[in-house]
């Protein structure tokens, strides 16, 4: 708890006021993923390797744009920094930790955005939301990276929704959901996506208690890549039971 503190703190006057309330979660997710960092550890390879697969087959490498960059564990950003002129991270927070590490690093060509990739706002004033819309106004834009975000967004939206009540999540989560598949996939650059897209929950007996759909009836498209990861092992909420999430990596959706 002292470090949770600690992050919440030194995030705290470093995060736009907008963004401050959505702090907590991102020390909850980084406290979570320090917990289970052996049992993320596949999965966040497997997230870095294949974009550098993707960026291994370019040739123009001006600008990137990484969205839901988060706590940079499973983005090579080194990487990115040295193949690319511009490296551009958006997310809702980034927290002091990440901070550090960019300065320590002398990442002097990454940039920090604070932006909801959500489009929550438009969707539930009835409005057709496009939140990825800002990236048409980048200038020599190569490659746009989403990597476990789409889902996120979902479980943020949720928790809105429960809180609010105006609007039911049948409606509003497709929508959002879409969008974003929708603005990937209209872009004119280079694009990788890397989601979660089902759940198991799983007894020790490796019997399937339950399943459940992350996209919410949004068709995943065809990916070339797709494993398991244990977003919650055995003893992280329950010594009884693990959830799987199955997670697919697609480039180039257009």
């Amino acid at each position: 708890m002292i470090l949770e503190a600690i992050q919440y703190a030194a995030s705290y006057p470093v995060t736009p006021t907008p963004f401050r309330p959505h702090i907590r979660s991102s020390v909850s997710l980084w406290s979570r993923a320090r917990r289970c960092a052996r049992d993320w550890a596949e999965h966040e390879e497997n997230c870095r390797r294949f974009v550098q697969q993707t960026i291994a087959e370019m040739k123009q490498r001006r600008t990137v744009v990484v969205l839901g960059s988060g706590l940079l564990r499973d983005v090579p950003v080194e990487l990115l920094s040295r193949a690319f002129d511009t490296v551009v991270l958006v997310d809702l927070v980034h927290l002091a930790s990440v901070r550090l590490w960019l300065k320590a690093k002398g990442l002097r060509n990454v940039r920090l955005i604070s932006r909801d990739l959500s489009g929550f706002e438009d969707a539930v004033a009835g409005k057709t939301p496009e939140p990825l819309s800002f990236l048409r106004q980048v200038p020599y834009l190569d490659l746009v990276i989403s990597t476990n975000l789409l889902t996120q967004i979902g479980v943020g939206i949720e928790r809105r929704l429960e809180k609010e009540g105006n609007q039911s999540a049948a409606e509003v989560l497709p929508q959002v959901i879409s969008a974003h598949l929708g603005g990937l996939a209209g872009l004119p650059c280079r694009t990788v996506l890397v989601t979660d897209t089902s759940y198991t929950v799983v007894d020790r007996g490796g019997n399937r208690e339950e399943e459940g759909d992350l996209l919410h009836g949004v068709p995943a498209p065809m990916p070339q890549q797709d494993w398991l990861w244990p977003v919650v092992p055995f003893g992280e909420e329950s010594r009884d039971y693990r959830i799987d999430h199955r997670v697919v990596a697609i480039r180039d959706l257009r």
